[in-house]
């Protein structure tokens, strides 16, 4: 089983699907046949940091899934490509 989403032009998540994996890429080749843009992603963080969900964000430069900001005071961590907060009534980390 592979998992696979489909980025709009502004390379937001629009929906996530799950795909055969038998074959090297018969998921990929499924995802595409049905138009659009598609990007394996990873139910277990193997890969491009994050497993995507709808209203994620693909970022190219860093190859990986960004989840939407959760407010205003939390930043990037660029190791993990998850937001944190230093402001401690909102100390929670989002994946």
């Amino acid at each position: 089983m592979s998992h696979f989403v489909e980025i709009d032009a502004d390379n937001k998540v629009i929906r996530v699907l799950v795909g055969n994996n038998n074959e090297p890429d018969e998921g990929l080749a499924v995802m595409e046949s049905l138009g659009g843009t598609w990007i394996k992603t990873s139910y277990n963080n193997n890969i491009r940091f994050n497993y995507a969900g709808v209203g994620y964000t693909y970022d190219e430069g860093r190859d990986a899934f960004i989840a939407p900001k959760c407010h205003d005071e939390a930043v990037l961590d660029e190791v993990t490509c998850r937001w944190i907060c230093a402001n401690a009534e909102h100390n929670v980390e989002i994946s």
